[in-house]
């Protein structure tokens, strides 16, 4: 059996080579509105002899007539296809969202084959994804999850609180473990978390809110309290940062006490380094209290933690993480 590959071929600058025409496969991404082509795309739509899509439901369709281009519906083989270029005639094919996998590979048949005069082909990407466009997808898969599975479409916030707390501690042991796999499954199942509350919200009868708001609430947090960003101000350290922050939060909230807002449910380690964190923000002289009982002693070993820079519930991990390997290496067992 010979398997010695063909030599590849130049392709051919005379005449009849031109005269093959001139295959141009247009791909457009689902993720961006309809209609906002790249201008090569319509240089392409405007030049081509015959535009072919084999999706007559296609979204660029209408768009593409509107704007006086005329569109086949049809779904023609790679022998057809390079007949109807025969002439050098110019056809454009608007690729479904599959790709047209069986229009590209039975061309590369063809063109293997050796004895057909090939078109020459071109494929043209006219819109491309922006970054964070595949959270559209997320969101449209969560849509239809939340109105098909029959789990999915009961929960709640309440029901669904208790797994925002475990994927968040997911996440963070993600972070300490440096597994960077894990990080970015972790920072999904948070995301996950996002998206199927706010799909619930939209459901609400009083008060309902959906991702948009979500999104465009922190977008504006943000640069509200980025001004040396986005606005006048300056700032060249970190601490310079923390304080607009800080200035810009208070003037928002409008708070009575340096403790308000605080979650009172998170761990305790976390929520007495958090209460001495403000504490000492706001330059506030308060004695910590003094009884007997280890809350106490652990009190004042959290604020001492907080203000050496150290986070308490992370170092308490990270020594609870020694133990347990001492005890797995006490029992023989392998990390």
């Amino acid at each position: 059996m010979n398997t010695t590959r063909p030599e590849p071929t130049t392709p051919d600058p005379s005449p009849a080579a031109a005269d093959a025409g001139r295959v141009v496969l247009l791909t457009t991404s689902h993720r961006v509105a309809p209609g906002l082509l790249s201008w090569p795309a319509w240089q392409a739509l405007r030049a081509a002899d015959r535009v072919l899509c084999a999706d007559g439901a296609h979204p660029q369709l209408p768009y593409l007539r509107e704007a006086g281009t005329a569109v086949d519906e049809a779904a023609p083989t790679a022998e057809e296809l390079v007949d109807a270029c025969a002439g050098g005639r110019t056809v454009v094919v608007v690729a479904t969202g599959e790709g047209e996998p069986a229009l590209t590979d039975g061309l590369a048949r063809l063109a293997g084959s050796g004895r057909v005069r090939m078109p020459e082909l071109e494929l043209l990407p006219a819109s491309y994804d922006l970054s964070g466009a595949r959270l559209l997808d997320l969101v449209q898969v969560m849509d239809r999850i939340r109105a098909e599975c029959p789990w999915s479409s009961r929960q709640t916030h309440q029901g669904l609180a208790k797994y925002g707390i475990e994927e968040a501690y997911e996440l963070v042991e993600a972070i300490e473990e440096g597994d960077r796999d894990e990080l970015r499954e972790e920072l999904g199942d948070v995301l996950l978390q996002v998206v199927f509350h706010a799909r619930i919200a939209e459901e609400d009868q009083d008060a309902p809110f959906s991702i948009d708001d979500v999104a465009g609430g922190i977008v504006a947090k943000l640069i509200h309290r980025h001004p040396h960003v986005f606005g006048d101000e300056t700032a060249s350290t970190p601490e310079e940062v923390k304080e607009h922050w800080l200035r810009t939060k208070a003037v928002e909230k409008r708070r009575e006490s340096v403790t308000d807002g605080i979650p009172l449910a998170q761990p305790g380690l976390a929520l007495a380094a958090k209460l001495a964190s403000r504490v000492r923000t706001a330059g506030l002289e308060v004695p910590l209290p003094q009884a007997p009982g280890i809350g106490y002693e652990l009190l004042a070993l959290a604020a001492r933690a907080e203000a050496e820079g150290v986070d308490p519930e992370a170092a308490l991990r990270a020594a609870a993480r020694a133990y347990r390997d001492a005890v797995r290496a006490a029992e023989g067992v392998a990390k």
